[in-house]
């Protein structure tokens, strides 16, 4: 009886599964004919001629200029999580001025517009101490600017681990390598997690604005296209999908790595 009480439960588990896709991918149609048929009609009533032909003369601009941005994004990001590491460790440092650094250096960051530290950096900063590549330069500053937001990231995924977690680990004789390291960093990757997803797309579109230290990453090459061929919606549009194709996979793979993580 039992048995077959299960395998009913299995029978119906499967069913109700199969609806849910089912489901899913009739909304995500659904939802795909509403977004096409609003933007027809939005972009149908606008005086605006489309002249796509002289834009893709300059697609491989737009190439060199995605490919540009994924590799500043992708230095800046790991570089930003060991920065955001460090000054979450240095808030709670028992050595006092590290302590003062970092907190000073989490609300310069914090509390001033990354377009201005980006000028600040490269052309005060930068240029005394003799550091004429403008392409490192940018990513050392996207990630100076990305390490002070992950730093509290991880600062407050830690402090909302409980303390009793702290004391059990002790009192097991584990040091404190091993507390973290087995113990206290699992459980605050798992509350991090979400905003880290946030905060690393970010880093992505935080990039463009490294352009104005003429950076040739997308950004920059879709202005440049844009003025030789005066085609503005032309040369924006594929820039928007280029941030969305790079963007959406951080939040995809992060979604299926935070489901993996919680079984």
């Amino acid at each position: 009886m039992k048995l077959k009480y299960l395998f009913i439960n299995e029978l119906g588990f499967k069913k109700d599964k199969k609806l849910s896709r089912v489901s899913y991918l009739f909304n995500l149609l659904l939802l795909t004919v509403l977004v096409c048929v609003t933007l027809y009609f939005m972009f149908k009533n606008i005086s605006y001629s489309f002249n796509w032909q002289s834009v893709y003369e300059y697609k491989e601009k737009f190439i060199d200029g995605f490919i540009m941005t994924i590799i500043i994004s992708f230095f800046a990001l790991i570089l930003s999580f060991a920065i955001g590491l460090f000054f979450a460790y240095g808030q709670n440092s028992k050595f006092i001025l590290l302590r003062f650094f970092s907190r000073f250096y989490i609300e310069i960051i914090r509390g001033t517009p990354l377009l201005v530290q980006i000028l600040i950096f490269f052309y005060v900063f930068a240029n005394n101490l003799g550091f004429e590549n403008r392409y490192i330069v940018g990513t050392v500053i996207l990630a100076l600017f990305a390490g002070a937001y992950v730093s509290e990231i991880i600062r407050g995924a830690l402090e909302s681990i409980e303390v009793e977690q702290f004391e059990t680990s002790l009192s097991l004789g584990m040091s404190n390598y091993q507390m973290y390291r087995y113990v206290i960093f699992p459980q605050a990757f798992r509350r991090m997690l979400p905003a880290l997803t946030g905060q690393f797309a970010s880093i992505i579109k935080d990039s463009s604005l490294l352009s104005i230290i003429s950076i040739s990453e997308f950004t920059m090459n879709a202005q440049e296209v844009n003025a030789y061929t005066y085609s503005t919606l032309e040369s924006y549009i594929p820039l928007a999908l280029g941030y969305l194709l790079l963007t959406y996979p951080i939040s995809y793979y992060t979604n299926k790595l935070e489901a993996k993580i919680k079984k």
